[in-house]
This record gives C-alpha cells, sequence and structure tokens, in this order.
C-alpha cells in the first residue's frame, strides 16, 4: 500500500504542533509537508519556492486551514479546483470556523470534507486518526493527468 504524502496548509505554530503530535501519537506514517498559508502550498503544488527541489508528484490529501493570512483557504480552493492538475486532490477543511457560510462555501468551491478543530488534545488526535485511515490509506484517487 503507497503512503501518500500530506499537505497541510497551516498558519497557527501552535495548530500544526498539536496536530503534528496526534499524527505522532497515532504513528501515522504519511510524510506530512507544512505550508503556512495558501500561498506556500500552491508554491508546493508547482514546485516552486522553497519546495522546487521536492520529489514531483501530488499530495494524497490536503488539510486546509480556512482563515490564513496572504490567501485563505477559500482562496486556495478555489484556484485548484480549477486546475486540470490540482481538482482530484482530496481536501479536507480542518478549521475552527463554525460559519455556516464558511461550510457552504467550501462545499461550493469542491471540498471533500469539512471538519472543525477539537479544542482538546484527545480528539484531536481521534479526528487525526480517522483523517489518516480513511482518506490517506482507504479513499483510491484517480493517477495524475
Amino acid at each position: 500500500m503507497k503512503m501518500s504524502t500530506i499537505l497541510y496548509v497551516e498558519d497557527n505554530p501552535l495548530d500544526v504542533d498539536l496536530t503534528m503530535e496526534a499524527f505522532k501519537e497515532k504513528k501515522i506514517a504519511n510524510q506530512v509537508v507544512v505550508a503556512n498559508d495558501g500561498v506556500e502550498a500552491i508554491e508546493y503544488l508547482k514546485q516552486e519556492g522553497r519546495f522546487k527541489d521536492r520529489k514531483s508528484g501530488n499530495p494524497g490529501l490536503i488539510l486546509l486551514d480556512l482563515k490564513m493570512p496572504r490567501m485563505d483557504g477559500l482562496e486556495f480552493l478555489a484556484i485548484i479546483k480549477n486546475d486540470a492538475q490540482f481538482k482530484r486532490i482530496p481536501v479536507i477543511m480542518l478549521t475552527s470556523s463554525r460559519e455556516e457560510k464558511d461550510l457552504i462555501r467550501g462545499y461550493d468551491l469542491g471540498v471533500n470534507a469539512y471538519v472543525v478543530k477539537p479544542v482538546d488534545f484527545l480528539s484531536l488526535t481521534e479526528i487525526v486518526r480517522q483523517i489518516e485511515g480513511f482518506w490517506a490509506i482507504i479513499n483510491e484517487v484517480p493517477s495524475e493527468g
């Protein structure tokens, strides 16, 4: 079974640390690459900037925060879902926003799942386990191209 890369797009260092700790706690073997906002995430996908030397290929999953500087999650989602090269990458919005308008806009733009970040670490580790189990291992995605 191929272990796909997870692109985690999040600007809050504390959320990054907690989520990475949750991945470690659940012994998630997938490589997790962190981009600090939508601009960096686009650079990762297009192999530009600090990601210019990365191995080719799309991530198997994108975990996407909503509210970020420079380019927020919805702007990023709109760009990749309109790009033939990236539109089939599964995207899970992992955000603290419970606003109905964000949920609706996310689904309108093509998000695959919308998950509200829990406030406690134990709940976060369980969400990470379920996300990884289904989206990064069980779920089948079409090959690139």
